[in-house]
């Protein structure tokens, strides 16, 4: 059994249990008091039957004593209303005995099927001493039998009268109910665990998958397993698949990514690297060259290992632009434009003439301005014989830098933002090919889109969008 397996049987196992305790408490809880609400009001009846009989029994004159008591003997409220159940005590009615106790506890049998019933202590000291109409209730055992006394005191000298009914039945129609609740309870607690557990199954099923799943990544390092089959569901788990099949399927995405900018870096290089191997071995023969020759390859060598720089810089620039951590801000597209115009200035000698509203974006302040950088040295590059200044026009989170250089070929339109890749009118020139690919990733990760076209009138207009969710108004 695998891991996840075991973590989903776990899983799975804790719901059952969790289901039958709580399935268990609910029923207990409810039959407990459903047993207490019933114990109490049938108990509650047959001591209103009690009291009654010995009030009836008080009130009645003494030379009439005997009467009145065959009369509550006889004529007294049905003690167990409703059909009766077999039990003990069945056999026959149940009848009240009755029996007068003097001051000094002697009991006398007034009626009833015993020849007489236990006097207690409490019995003695309310005969003795009790006050007219105090009484206590207790239940006793005789001849087998259970037997709910009420001991009433009469006052004065008068002693007690204690009045008892057999309650067997009553105890073993209790007892049933008990037995029947404690059934009962037993078997929502068994079905609230195989509810449960077939609930956890269903829950964990899909953790048990991203288990799997997970373990095989931290194995093999693979990230393509089953990334498709993870989503499914509305609820928690089902997020938690659908956000987990998502950021597998982004590090596959970015380790593709990864081995091919591992590979066109590797390509790239290996042309100035050559240069540079090729122009050390001649610096081997640099006696024999012309003060001329000297020139040209030392020249040249400056020139590669610059190019070469540059390339690596900008390696860096594209490794890190997706993952570098800078806080988003409110930026104005305006002063990005204005920074990235001045830095050009400095490093080509091109104005720049800016025509932008007042538009204010959430964004990553350096990624936009390295863009719009990007963008005006690259029109600086093809547009090296033109005396107009670049132009950059920004409308609502929308940036388009415009030149007067050789334009774009409609082939080629669809992949000048593609690492490394260069037109062909373009190779003769400096640089990695990396430039617009920096802008396409900085439009992306502002959920914006590039665009390449031909400008009115000749040359090129290459630009970016920031999405319009993103536009936060004017400055």
């Amino acid at each position: 059994m695998s891991a996840a397996m075991r973590t989903a049987m776990s899983l799975r196992s804790r719901f059952a249990l969790a289901f039958a305790a709580v399935g268990a408490v609910v029923a207990v809880t409810v039959g407990a008091l459903s047993y207490h609400a019933a114990s109490d009001r049938v108990l509650a009846e047959i001591d209103r039957t009690l009291r009654s009989t010995t009030t009836a029994l008080a009130r009645a004159e003494e030379k009439r004593q005997e009467q009145a008591v065959a009369d509550a003997v006889t004529e007294g409220t049905d003690l167990f209303p409703g059909p009766d159940l077999p039990g003990p005590g069945d056999e026959e009615e149940a009848h009240p005995v009755v029996q007068a106790v003097a001051r000094d506890g002697t009991p006398t049998l007034l009626g009833g099927p015993l020849e007489k019933l236990p006097v207690s202590e409490a019995a003695r000291t309310l005969a003795a001493s009790g006050a007219a109409g105090q009484s206590d209730t207790t239940e006793t055992e005789v001849d087998g039998h259970t037997y709910r006394l009420l001991t009433t005191a009469l006052g004065g000298k008068r002693g007690a009268l204690q009045v008892a009914v057999q309650v067997d039945q009553t105890h073993y129609v209790l007892g049933g109910m008990a037995r029947q609740i404690a059934a009962v309870s037993l078997a929502v607690m068994l079905a609230a665990a195989v509810a449960g557990r077939l609930l956890a199954g269903r829950i964990t099923r899909r953790l048990a998958r991203l288990t799997d799943v997970a373990e095989k990544v931290s194995t093999d390092g693979r990230v393509d397993h089953g990334v498709a089959e993870l989503v499914g569901g509305r609820d928690e788990v089902g997020r938690l698949s659908a956000s987990f099949s998502r950021m597998l399927g982004r590090i596959v995405a970015a380790r593709e990514a990864q081995e091919r900018l591992v590979h066109d870096a590797a390509h790239e290089l290996r042309t100035p690297l050559t240069s540079l191997l090729a122009n050390a071995t001649v610096l081997h023969r640099v006696t024999e060259l012309s003060p001329d020759s000297r020139d040209r390859l030392l020249d040249d060598v400056q020139d590669e290992t610059r190019e070469l720089g540059h390339l690596v810089d900008e390696l860096v620039e594209l490794a890190l632009a997706g993952g570098r951590e800078e806080a988003e801000e409110p930026v104005d597209l305006a002063g990005v434009a204005r920074r990235a115009a001045r830095r050009v200035y400095r490093r080509t000698g091109r104005l720049v003439h800016i025509d932008a509203d007042d538009s204010v974006v959430r964004g990553r302040p350096q990624g936009l301005e390295r863009a719009v950088g990007n963008l005006l040295e690259n029109a600086a590059k093809f547009d090296t014989e033109g005396s107009e200044p670049i132009e950059v026009r920004i409308r609502r989170g929308a940036v388009t830098v415009l030149d007067r250089g050789p334009g774009i070929a409609a082939a080629d339109t669809g992949r000048v933002f593609d690492r490394f890749y260069r037109a062909d009118g373009a190779r003769r020139l400096p640089g990695s090919g990396l430039g617009l690919a920096i802008v396409h990733d900085v439009a992306e990760a502002h959920d914006g889109e590039v665009s390449a076209g031909a400008r009115s009138g000749g040359g090129a207009a290459v630009g970016f969008t920031v999405s319009p969710a993103r536009l936060l108004g004017p400055a």
